[in-house]
């Protein structure tokens, strides 16, 4: 594992530890990184039976769909440690 792939996953641990609410622009946007950085599909069908959620997921996906997976997994990054207050390293 190198170690931008150690620190995503270290990002992603936390991330999904918080207990505080996000707001829903910012989920959204961990979201859209982490299905970049984590899918090979060049298409990514959100699940769940929300339809308008589903649309929201889908629309923040497809305003990174031109991005590298490196480059989604140093957004996320970015943005758990904006959100956690803690450094990855």
């Amino acid at each position: 594992m190198d170690d931008l792939d150690r620190r995503f996953k270290k990002a992603f641990e936390l991330a999904s530890a918080m207990t505080t609410k996000l707001p829903p622009d910012i989920m959204l946007q961990l979201y859209s990184y982490y299905k970049h950085a984590t899918t090979n599909d060049s298409m990514v069908i959100p699940s769940g039976d929300n339809r308008v959620r589903n649309a929201f997921k889908l629309n923040a996906y497809f305003q990174i769909a031109n991005i590298s997976t490196d480059e989604a997994k140093i957004e996320y990054i970015k943005l758990a440690e904006k959100y956690t207050g803690k450094k990855i390293t």
